[in-house]
């Protein structure tokens, strides 16, 4: 598919990044008629580019197919640097962002998760109420094709998809009848992979192998959910154009962006209205790398908070090891199940707030060998291994992330001597999981241990901390009512520029429990319909 480069002098509307969020907006905004250039320093990646069609998949995935930039070190990457940080952050940068690697889980935010400081009396409460992204959520559904099962008790009433449910498989019903053993709450999983033909998107035929990419075409990534359809709607995308800073002019409005792109040439793409579309990462590199006179600390950055709040869900997970097959390597990878018995505050818990997990299919054997790591030697290694990959087959793991909130200790900066290919400075990523997370995670892990036992594993392997997941990259650019205690407002426009919005998961004030990218879509999906309804009062760029 050829890439359009011809683009207008002036858009109505210029999206930076062809992720979930940009997608979205773009979609929303270029068939409700506007003009819309997007920027992306990425590629074009189709199906069968993927190594996870191939025999030896699990090999090629740990340099070019990494899930961290600084490992694969290709064109398209920028370097991150971790070295203060307890987890290494998962991104790519593509036409379609990471959504690629992502396991297409969809759960919602649950209502609390907006009003976390009236309910539990910590972090601070959005600036909108769940009823406001309810038509937003629905909307996203029926664009991305999701798949569910309706009727949720831990959700409010009415909320179902377009598409039934995958079948739990041995592993579901295993898992499920451990928890109905404990009586505990379960679901099954809601992922953005079709159950059934829907679009563009093929029919899953369960390879399990979604978070490194889908080599079936199956999975609802932003290329596939969004741009096939936004190029058909008249959305220019660039690719191969990495953006050095958002422009403003003399009055302080974004005038649009100076971009390079993969020959070293500059370029300026101007136009009425920027929206950043970067990740929580990304975002706030972009917006403190463009510094002019008028914003000598980053563009809408008066608050002093671009870049902090980053949140990260750190992440656990349990391998179960079972005397019958478990059909683990059939997917999809998002989850089987998913249990939110632990979601909220309970009085006879040390922590605050709560946390998601699910149940998981376990494609690969050196998937399986790398779990093990943590075990000593000789439970791994030697007349050991052969035991470890033959039970393969016979495990499945259950993984969960907590409710990590927001500190503004851990933050995105620019690091002072690591730059990109282009010289722009990279990021630097400062993140360490707070005391609070820390006793989520270990009473996450006992009870994934006591989920396996209950569900008859024979063996379980713990794994405290993962930490390269997931991809969940929040918080850095927050939305609020205040200026000074937030970066954007509930419609996702910058305080301090009129003409400058922000969608994706940098505006978020929370970060719930559950997988983000569902809220994401749906909140790109509000600000791309608030900017659709009031885009003849943006004044044109002079």
């Amino acid at each position: 598919m050829d890439t359009p480069t011809q683009t207008p002098d002036v858009a109505d509307v210029l999206v930076i990044g062809a992720g979930p969020s940009g997608g979205m907006v773009a979609q929303v905004l270029s068939q409700g008629g506007l003009d819309v250039v997007c920027l992306e320093q990425g590629d074009w990646v189709t199906s069968s580019d993927f190594p996870t069609g191939r025999p030896e998949w699990e090999l090629l995935v740990q340099k070019r197919w990494a899930h961290h930039p600084s490992e694969r070190d290709v064109p398209a990457d920028y370097p991150v640097e971790v070295s203060e940080s307890d987890i290494s952050p998962v991104m790519y940068n593509a036409v379609g962002g990471s959504s690629l690697f992502f396991g297409a889980q969809w759960p919602r935010l649950l209502p609390s998760d907006l009003k976390v400081r009236s309910v539990d009396g910590v972090a601070a409460d959005w600036p909108l109420s769940y009823p406001e992204l309810t038509h937003h959520y629905d909307a996203a559904d029926r664009l991305v094709g999701v798949a569910g099962l309706g009727g949720n008790p831990a959700y409010p009433d009415g909320l179902d998809y377009p598409l039934p449910p995958h079948p739990l498989g041995p592993l579901g019903l295993t898992a499920a009848r451990g928890l109905n053993s404990l009586g505990w709450h379960w679901w099954p999983g809601t992922v953005a992979i079709p159950s059934a033909r829907f679009g563009e998107l093929a029919q899953c035929e369960r390879w399990g192998t979604c978070e490194w990419g889908c080599p079936r075409g199956s999975k609802a990534s932003a290329d596939l959910a969004f741009w096939v359809h936004n190029l058909r709607s008249g959305v220019r995308l660039v690719t191969g154009a990495r953006v050095r800073e958002v422009v403003v002019d003399a009055q302080g409005r974004a005038r649009g962006a100076a971009w390079v792109d993969r020959d070293g040439v500059e370029h300026e793409q101007r136009a009425r209205a920027v929206v950043v579309c970067c990740n929580g990462v990304g975002t706030a590199r972009l917006l403190l790398a463009s510094t002019s006179p008028l914003f000598p600390d980053g563009l809408a950055n008066s608050s002093g908070l671009v870049g902090k709040n980053l949140m990260l869900h750190p992440n656990a997970a349990v391998l179960g090891v079972y005397d019958d097959e478990m059909g683990s390597h059939r997917g999809p990878l998002g989850e089987a199940l998913v249990s939110l018995e632990f979601y909220e505050t309970r009085a006879e818990h040390d922590f605050v707030r709560g946390m998601k997990f699910g149940a998981h299919p376990f494609p690969g054997v050196l998937n399986q060998v790398e779990f093990h790591r943590s075990l000593p030697f000789e439970q791994l290694w030697g007349p050991a291994i052969h035991d470890v990959v033959a039970a393969h087959s016979r495990s499945f793991f259950y993984s969960g992330q907590v409710d990590d909130l927001p500190e503004e200790s851990n933050q995105v900066t620019l690091d002072p001597g690591l730059t990109d290919s282009d010289g722009i400075a990279a990021p630097k990523v400062r993140y360490r999981v707070s005391e609070n997370s820390r006793k989520q995670l270990a009473f996450l892990v006992d009870r994934l241990d006591e989920a396996h036992r209950a569900a008859g594993a024979v063996r379980t392997v713990r794994l405290p901390l993962a930490t390269d997941q997931p991809g969940h990259l929040l918080g850095t650019a927050r939305m609020g009512t205040d200026p000074a205690t937030s970066v954007v407002n509930a419609d996702g426009r910058a305080h301090d520029v009129p003409n400058l919005y922000v969608a994706d998961g940098s505006v978020f004030v929370t970060g719930g429990a559950v997988n983000p990218t569902a809220t994401i879509v749906a909140l790109a999906h509000r600000l791309g319909e608030h900017l659709l309804a009031t885009a003849r009062h943006q004044e044109a760029v002079a």
